[in-house]
Order: structure tokens, then sequence, then C-alpha cells
């Protein structure tokens, strides 16, 4: 398909790693939009399963890098993201499928509020069900009910209503903290100004901490509902393998550097009141007969991050 630029320039990057076939799906909805990208880049993390040959083949159009080795979600991006010459960048996953007015709306938000760094679509299930995937700012009491036995304990508190925005059905548009990057367009004057991502945050929390700096330089963003995106949940990273690790040391780094050094004795005390928990039930059930999951990796694991 060809078309004539449109004004303004939009660029699209599109981290890929072993979803060949979620990878043309993504690009044929993309480009089958009714705002055609001035430019796409796909940044291919080595992957194994021939996504990159499918791109150079089926998609001429798009610029292709090809990474010998993954190099995770943070610098793939920002590969991209400096190849792109566009007034706007739209983050794009390859496990979603762009509606065909989703990009135009996101546009045109950004466009007549200038007041605005980024806008989020509105992520859904192939069935159309809305998927709740925008979330408030961490704060120090997060990590103490978020991924530990309070969550399981207290499952309603106050702090994973706030966290998770448990009062907010997300199908109306409004001001969001931290929408996912699976896709997201954001302001390039605004990445200018604050930077793009944390290279150090490899594969989670890479988003929150951008989002967070955009909100800290004065650059609201917008969660804009009627702007649909099919999004199949989780499609590259349930296939890696240690992505449980990466995660915990993601948000370390995060909460070191958005709440100083206290922040990582806090994180890993509540890592431990976690372990704790683990190796207690763990025990139990081997005392009453019950298959459990070894704990040597989970503990070797929890060594390297306290060493952290």
């Amino acid at each position: 398909m060809t078309a004539t630029p449109l004004h303004p320039r939009v660029s699209v990057v599109i981290p890929s790693w072993n979803t060949s076939e979620l990878t043309r799906l993504a690009l044929e909805h993309l480009f089958a939009s009714d705002l055609v990208p001035h430019q796409v880049v796909v940044v291919d993390n080595g992957s194994e399963d021939g996504s990159a040959d499918m791109v150079a083949e089926r998609f001429p159009q798009v610029e292709l890098i090809r990474n010998p080795r993954n190099e995770g979600f943070a610098i793939a991006c920002n590969q991209g993201m400096l190849a792109c010459d566009g007034d706007y960048v739209f983050l794009l996953n390859t496990d979603t499928e762009v509606a065909p007015d989703a990009l135009s709306l996101l546009v045109d938000w950004l466009e007549t509020h200038p007041e605005y760094g980024a806008a989020a679509p509105r992520l859904v299930h192939r069935s159309g069900e809305t998927q709740r995937t925008c979330m408030a700012f961490p704060r120090w009491r997060t990590p103490l009910f978020f991924a530990t036995p309070f969550e399981r304990w207290f499952p309603n508190s106050a702090e994973l209503r706030r966290y998770f925005l448990r009062d907010w059905a997300q199908e109306d548009s409004r001001d969001a903290d931290q929408p996912p990057a699976a896709a997201l367009l954001l302001r390039r004057s605004a990445l200018d100004q604050v930077g793009l991502f944390d290279e150090r945050l490899w594969l989670f929390y890479n988003d929150v901490d951008l989002s967070k700096r955009l909100a800290d330089a004065g650059h609201r963003t917008r969660y804009v509902a009627e702007a649909r995106v099919v999004h199949h949940v989780g499609a590259s990273t349930s296939r890696f393998a240690g992505f449980v690790p990466i995660w915990h040391d993601n948000r370390l780094t995060y909460f070191r550097k958005h709440f100083g050094f206290w922040a990582g004795p806090w994180v890993k005390a509540c890592v431990t009141f976690t372990i704790t928990d683990l190796v207690v039930r763990t025990l139990w059930s081997r005392l009453r007969g019950r298959p459990c999951e070894p704990l040597g990796p989970i503990l070797a694991s929890y060594r390297r991050f306290l060493l952290s």
C-alpha cells in the first residue's frame, strides 16, 4: 500500500522477538490504518523464527534493524526511536492489531492538546473486552502490598485499589499515570526533553519510568478510550523463561532511581517477606506429602537479588 506521507509525520517503532505471525498481523493492521505512518521501524531482537526475514520480504517499506541477540525491550525501542524522524513516535508491540481509526484518534488528541506528551489507546481482547492495563505510579507502600503475602491476605487493600485503578473500568477517556508501552503515542519534542527509555530497565518498568519522567516534566498523558487496539497479552514475554528475576531486578532499579537509597533495602525487605512465606508454605506442603516446586533455583535467584 502506498500513500503520500501525512502531516504531522508519525513514526512507528515495533520491537520484535520470535513472534513472526503476530508481527505480520500487526504490520498488516498498521498499514490499513486511516492514518498511514510516515515511517515504520521494526527492531528484531535476534529472533530465531524467521521474523526478520518475513518483515524484509513482505514489508519492504519497513526499516528493519537486525540485532544479533535479544537486547531487551528498552534497548530495542531506543534503537528504533533514534532512527525515527517523525513529529510523533508510536511504540507498538508485535502482539497488537490496531483498529483503522486508532492512530488518527491518538494523533488528533496530541495535535489539539499541546500540554500532553503522550496518548494511549484502549487495549482490548479479541472478544472486545477491555483490558485494564493503566496503573497509578508506584509509591513507597506498593512493594509491601503487591507481590507479597499481603496481596493474598488483603486483596482489596486501599493500596492495591489505588495502584491498579480498580475504581475505573477504563472504558472512558481520562488522564492516566502509566499506560503500557504496548501501544503508546509519544510527542517527539517531549521525548527530546526527558530522554528515551532507561536501558537499565531491560524488560520491565521502562514504560513506568518514562511516564514518570514525562509527568515530572509537566507533560500529561491521555488515555483515549475511543482508540482501540487488540492486544494478545504477553505473546513474547510469556516465552521468556527468566522474566521473573528480571522483573524483580527492574523494579528494584526503578525504586532506587525514583525513591533514593533507602528504597533498595525496602524493596529487598519486601521480597524477603515473600520468599520467607514461600519457603514456609512449601515446607508445610512437603510435610503433608504434596508436590511442590523446587526451592533451590528460587533461593539461588533470591541470593543474587540480595547482592545486586
